[in-house]
């Protein structure tokens, strides 16, 4: 069949009572295998490839920069200000680019990206200043500005209530996990090119990096499969029959595809409770847990009783190994838990009850050092609740994809916004390992995101839940409204069924269906 032949309604067979539990016909489950490994996977590589793009630039400067000062004028804190370029890039650009994700097909949109950040990565290995650093950083920033945020609105349009928070926390854990490989990743190209060709091997490290980027830029004007009504032409792996199973799957779960941003939309973002409570809610979550980047610093301060260090320098950076294995799991098992059980508030509030208790014991400080390694390795645990949150935001505006979108960046921009001042206030280097008001200060934010669960819960129950099951009453008499209109026309003497076939009368029912319902 065509991929752009219209399949015969009939032609999908999916369980009737999917929508009431997590059976799935054997169709829908080869079509779900091959969404997660074309879509799911692609996002996951590109988010790890993302991660060790945005992170290069301090291993480079660890690793050579620092020495080329001379030929790049480094001389203060440079490496603060890579990084604050990369965020203004950031932050500017994340708004217009989730606004532009709508109006052009994504996977033209995000790819480009992709390759433009991949193109200015490969930039830096020929830097002579700092001054150039400075702005390829603040453009990198830019475009990948809409890599994680227009990754998770794809999901979210393409993943039931049921399969989501799995997916976007297998998504979210290639954070950690590029945490993880990063340094030996980096370690061993400096090893083997340092010097090749003249080049010294920090800049490699940009060119390997570079290569990388592009190449699985390119994949994703394949990979990614734009939206269930209107698909990638170029996604060879996406059927029309996959895009019946996928509008059914939307039809379904009473959900809709997405339109383009326009200024209804921000009003309506606006305009409700959800958006100043997910932005407090995420922003919260994360700065709460800041300070677990600077369990090396607690580490490296321990001594035994003659002076010398307790850890290794080797062991500095091993034992944080552990503290991202834990971040990974526990992503994937409260994820996995928020789905099957179909529960968002209560996995966000078991995360938050962790933070407390974990939060009070380094606040008080004066404890065991058992406690103290207990402590941070529990926050660990709780740098996991941003794919619960997207999942649970889904959830609460199932039939405006198009809100979903704009929030989430306005969430994380609102996160940038507080975390460039607020980090280095809490958390000042000079006081590390124990922060005179830091801990005090993440206390108080795991509290109040227990505040904001439980009156975003009451919310949710008393006017979110009401107000979607009237529009799914709506959407569920439109569609028993096209129906009627459908055989209606096929009744009017005009289209008889003494002058259609039966698949003409076949095609003529799906037609107006599908006009109707998408209209």
């Amino acid at each position: 069949m065509d991929r752009n032949d219209q399949a015969p309604a009939s032609a999908v067979q999916l369980d009737p009572q999917a929508h009431d539990g997590h059976v799935k016909s054997a169709e829908e489950k080869r079509y779900l295998r091959k969404l997660d490994l074309c879509l799911l996977t692609f996002t996951c590589i590109s988010q790890l490839i993302k991660y060790l793009d945005q992170q290069n630039i301090n291993f480079a400067y660890t690793s050579g920069m620092k020495e080329s000062a001379n030929r790049l004028n480094l001389y203060g804190n440079e490496l603060n200000y890579f990084t604050t370029y990369f965020n203004v890039g950031y932050c500017i650009f994340l708004v217009p680019s989730q606004i532009m994700i709508t109006r052009f097909k994504p996977a033209i949109w995000l790819s480009c990206l992709e390759l433009i950040w991949g193109a200015l990565t490969l930039g830096l290995a020929g830097v002579k200043n700092h001054k150039q650093v400075y702005a390829i950083r603040a453009f990198i920033g830019a475009a990948e500005s809409s890599a994680y945020p227009g990754a998770v609105a794809l999901l979210m349009t393409w993943y039931t209530p049921l399969e989501m928070a799995k997916r976007i926390g297998f998504y979210h854990s290639c954070q950690p996990i590029g945490s993880m490989v990063a340094g030996g990743l980096q370690a061993a190209i400096l090893k083997s090119l340092d010097g090749s060709h003249g080049l010294e091997g920090w800049r490699w490290t940009f060119i390997i990096n570079g290569i990388m980027t592009i190449v699985i830029a390119a994949l994703g004007f394949f990979m990614i499969p734009d939206f269930p009504d209107r698909p990638n032409k170029l996604a060879f792996w996406f059927t029309a029959h996959d895009k019946r199973i996928a509008e059914d799957r939307l039809l379904r779960w009473r959900r809709v595809a997405p339109d383009a941003i326009n200024w209804r939309t921000a009003k309506k973002a606006a305009s409700t409770i959800i958006t100043p409570a997910l932005m407090w809610l995420y922003t919260a979550s994360l700065i709460a847990v800041a300070a677990v980047s600077y369990f090396n610093l607690f580490l490296k301060s321990l001594k035994h009783a003659d002076g010398t260090a307790v850890w290794s320098a080797e062991a500095l950076s091993a034992v944080p190994m552990v503290g991202y294995t834990i971040q990974i799991l526990s992503t994937w098992f409260f994820a996995f838990c928020s789905d099957y059980f179909r529960t968002r508030w209560l996995c966000l509030l078991a995360i938050a009850c962790i933070g407390i208790p974990s939060a009070t014991i380094l606040t008080i400080w004066n404890v065991s050092t058992a406690a103290k390694y207990y402590a941070f390795f529990a926050l660990y645990a709780t740098n996991t609740g941003a794919p619960i949150i997207w999942s649970w935001m889904s959830d609460m505006l199932p039939t405006e994809p198009e809100q979903r979108t704009l929030t989430i960046s306005i969430c994380i921009s609102f996160y940038y916004a507080i975390n460039a001042w607020s980090n280095p206030l809490i958390y000042p280097a000079k006081e590390a390992p124990h922060y005179k008001h830091g801990w005090g200060v993440s206390l108080g934010l795991y509290c109040s995101v227990v505040c904001i669960i439980l009156a975003l819960r009451t919310y949710d129950i008393k006017v979110i839940r009401p107000r979607n099951y009237r529009a799914r009453l709506a959407l569920e008499q439109e569609y028993l409204e096209s129906v009627s209109a459908a055989q209606a026309v096929l009744n009017d003497e005009e289209f008889g069924a003494s002058t259609l076939d039966k698949d003409k009368q076949g095609t003529t029912v799906v037609s107006v269906l599908e006009h109707n319902i998408t209209k």
